[in-house]
């Protein structure tokens, strides 16, 4: 046995009788933070390029998908072969230039008919089309990219004019999306040349 079907096994052993007390005590809930931290983690080994860092990073992500889905194969809820199977399902639905018969030439293409499909799926949203767990920053960006109160250069001079620092966040969280750059990777990549030089 191995590949993922291995990890799961460990993690039914300890969740089973006789596995680790913290383990078997973890709810899909009382996990959040933890899914939330080694996301992070991950985007800042990743950022930094280190492969063996890289690697690790993203097997504690992994580690988050088998725990969730062990805990749904408990409960009866659903298995790791239905968040497998959804994943590719939507892979295939979301790429008909590739899978099928739809035409998409750059990038711009393909995310423009990904959020088409989306809609067409009646995907519900949360409030502002974004999840609620999303960091701030990202959703301010993924907000304004997508045309809601976008802020500017303008609205940038005013709001440091007027000493009014949350107007000039948000405006210069706009000018990144003009510019289709994720302000949160940037500010990350930032707090990581600060830690080296410090």
């Amino acid at each position: 046995m191995g590949g993922m079907e291995r990890l799961l096994e460990v993690m039914r052993r300890l969740r089973g009788p006789g596995g680790c007390p913290w383990d078997r005590a973890q709810t899909h809930e009382s996990l959040i933070p933890y899914l939330l931290e080694e996301a992070s983690e991950a985007a800042d080994a990743l950022l930094k390029g280190d492969s063996q860092e890289m690697a690790e990073e993203l097997g504690d992500v992994l580690l988050q998908v088998a725990f969730h889905s062990v805990i749904a194969e408990e409960e009866g809820r659903f298995s790791y072969e239905d968040v497998e199977r959804s994943i590719v399902e939507k892979l295939i639905r979301r790429h008909p230039h590739v899978f099928g018969e739809g035409t998409a030439k750059t990038p711009e293409e393909v995310k423009a008919r990904w959020e088409e499909l989306k809609a067409e799926e009646g995907k519900k949203e949360e409030p502002c089309g974004l999840p609620k767990h999303l960091p701030t920053l990202l959703r301010a960006y993924e907000l304004q990219r997508k045309g809601v109160d976008p802020g500017s250069a303008e609205g940038l001079r005013a709001a440091l004019k007027k000493g009014d620092l949350e107007e000039a966040l948000w405006n210069l969280v706009g000018l990144f999306a003009k510019r289709g750059l994720d302000p949160e990777t940037a500010l990350r990549r930032r707090f990581q040349r600060a830690c080296q030089e410090g």
